[in-house]
């Protein structure tokens, strides 16, 4: 059969360049559909973050009390393309985020061929919650890392004589990279299923060095958020549960393993 047939190494990269190819038509088109809708997105999703009525900062009010006032930010662009620039790469970072379940599906029909029938089995649906878990991290991390640390850094005052004027660029790339990384963050299920199927983690491993883990979640957690306990604390319980479930994971795939 012509799926049997066994590809050459010239073959292979063919086939790798036109899922590349593919990825980057799918990552321009939603880049070019937020160039043109960029000003309502910059305004409606990003700005708004400094409103009160924000969705997370009205919950925190109502349910707990935490109520904050207008974050009084002056943004400034101080470079001739500065405006142009992250325009640009908040084009091209949300086409990654949006086409990524598509991203991801062309990396996984690349490899799966040369998986084993039982690997195939095991990874059935991956692009599914690979998917899933991707954007539960983009959500959380828009949702309660981006906001704390835009709430946090824009009332932090050393004396009141000193304004701040935050440059464009500066809110774009706390915000972007926040919410991308906790996307990222969130896929350490997978990453460990992949881990322990190819014998480099074991649950016993990951059992033995929790505590160890558990600090590292920590240096992690302080990374993304901004310095205050409340927020690390935050960011911490889910990644930790992530980690719980990362044990589970590993668990059944050593069980699975053992049977066959």
């Amino acid at each position: 059969m012509a799926d049997d047939k066994q590809m050459s190494f010239l073959d292979h990269l063919e086939e790798l360049r036109w899922r590349l190819l593919r990825s980057a038509v799918v990552i321009i088109f939603f880049a070019i559909l937020i160039w043109v809708f960029q000003r309502e997105i910059m305004e409606n999703v990003f700005l708004n973050m400094m409103q009160p009525d924000f969705v997370t900062f009205e919950l925190m009010c109502r349910y707990f009390g935490v109520c904050i006032e207008k974050i009084n930010i002056d943004f400034q662009s101080t470079t001739l393309s500065g405006q142009f620039s992250y325009a640009l790469m908040m084009s091209v970072m949300g086409g990654v985020v949006l086409g990524f379940p598509f991203i991801f599906y062309q990396l996984w029909a690349f490899v799966k061929p040369g998986l084993k029938g039982n690997e195939k089995k095991m990874a059935k649906g991956i692009v599914l919650y690979v998917s899933l878990l991707f954007f539960t991290g983009i959500l959380f991390g828009y949702f309660v890392v981006a906001p704390l640390s835009v709430q946090f850094f824009g009332e932090f005052q050393i004396s009141p004589e000193i304004r701040n004027d935050i440059t464009i660029a500066s809110f774009m790339s706390t915000i972007l990279s926040t919410v991308f990384y906790t996307g990222l963050f969130f896929l350490f299920p997978i990453v460990t299923f992949l881990l322990v199927k190819i014998g480099l983690f074991t649950p016993d491993f990951l059992i033995k060095y929790r505590r160890h883990a558990v600090v590292i979640i920590l240096v992690l957690a302080a990374i993304i958020t901004p310095p205050d306990i409340i927020s690390q604390v935050i960011v911490t319980i889910p990644i930790y549960l992530l980690f719980e479930l990362s044990i589970l994971i590993a668990k059944r795939v050593a069980r699975k393993e053992q049977r066959s």
